[in-house]
């Protein structure tokens, strides 16, 4: 299916919103060499601040996180990596803490994995500054492959609170997707997702944007 254009889009969201409040409405992601800038232990944090979200509220998440700085050594993954069993067990008796055994694990499970990723690439953050863009939702699967409870919406999710270019296939644009005839049907399988890519790769073409700005637009076009 050939990707509608994009103009008729910008419009209806400019339309819904005003040009200039839309604008102020988008994000700018960062640049490969910032993304390289960033230490291991800010992703591996941001990584499992998205976990923690998952399912409760987030100003309750983010107001515990400066006690999980603390339990988890700044989340240096070496540091994270090193912990006992014993350890991990022993953060269910912490009440400052989100007290939930699969999550708590799986911070020592990412930094494992966080440390091998970094080993190959030189960082996490090389990693994923070197993705190629036009195949962003294979970078998606990688994190899901690779790390635990990064399935779903929450790789995408990642991605954008640490500044790499994605779109998200939320609620809004998805259905932005259906009414622009872009997809006749909410992507449910890897080919359906390749084949929104293939849309926003060519709609990355025709505006000059980044996905993250063309995926805010498209959830604009159709919500108040």
């Amino acid at each position: 299916m050939t990707a509608p254009s994009f103009t008729p889009i910008l419009e209806a969201a400019r339309s819904r919103h005003g040009a200039a409040a839309l604008e102020a409405r988008l994000t700018t992601p960062r640049s490969a060499a910032e993304l390289r800038a960033l230490s291991d232990d800010r992703y591996l944090s941001r990584m499992e601040l998205r976990i923690f979200r998952a399912g409760l509220k987030h100003s309750l998440v983010d107001a515990k996180w400066p006690a999980f700085e603390e339990v988890f050594d700044g989340f240096e993954p070496r540091r994270v990596r090193a912990m006992s069993d014993e350890a991990l067990e022993a953060l269910l008796g912490d009440r400052r803490l989100i007290r939930h055994w699969g999550k708590l694990k799986s911070v020592r499970d990412n930094a494992a994995a966080m440390i091998e990723v970094a080993e190959e690439h030189g960082s996490f953050g090389a990693w994923l500054a070197g993705w190629p863009g036009t195949d962003i939702v294979g970078l998606w699967e990688a994190l899901a492959e690779r790390f635990s409870q990064m399935g779903g919406n929450s790789g995408p999710s990642f991605l954008r609170m640490v500044g790499r270019d994605t779109f998200v296939l939320t609620h809004s644009v998805t259905a932005a997707l259906k009414r622009w005839g872009a997809v006749d049907a909410p992507p449910k399988n890897r080919k359906d997702r390749v084949a929104v890519q293939s849309h926003f790769n060519a709609w990355a073409d025709e505006t000059g944007r980044p996905l993250c700005q063309l995926s805010l637009i498209l959830a604009a076009s159709v919500e108040d």
